[in-house]
């Protein structure tokens, strides 16, 4: 399975996630905004010895850095270019069209979520990834 990094400021998101994935044998980290996402991915400040995840599942609205901006700044960083993002969020089309030009979106998929529509898109995209 694979290793995912959940970017999200509510717990209790993190806390279903985590539920989710785990049960379907992945590994989750988590980061509660942009920043402490960077760190968890050794980019800020670049630590080579922590490996990239395999997919991050990523909220927009977060405090200290948001997730678009956070997604914008992958960019920069030629080893994350590719790290495939799940945007979760409940902010609607005009969010979805700000993402549709990142070319490392897998998916945009708003809250509320089924879950097990969740599970089966992140199996897809880590089945193609390999």
């Amino acid at each position: 399975m694979g290793n995912i990094l959940v970017v999200d400021d509510e717990s209790e998101v993190v806390t279903l996630l985590r539920l989710l994935l785990e049960r379907d044998g992945h590994a989750v980290a988590a980061a509660t905004n942009g920043v402490d996402a960077l760190r968890a991915l050794g980019l800020e400040p670049i630590d080579s010895a922590v490996a990239l995840p395999d997919l991050m599942i990523l909220d927009i609205m977060m405090p200290v850095m948001d997730g678009f901006t956070l997604n914008s700044r992958l960019r920069g960083f030629p080893v994350a270019q590719n790290l495939p993002v799940i945007v979760l969020t409940a902010k609607g089309q005009k969010m979805r069209d700000l993402f549709q030009s990142s070319p490392n979106v897998a998916a945009y998929v708003q809250k509320p979520f089924d879950p097990q529509m969740l599970c089966d898109l992140i199996t897809g995209i880590l089945a193609r990834k390999r």
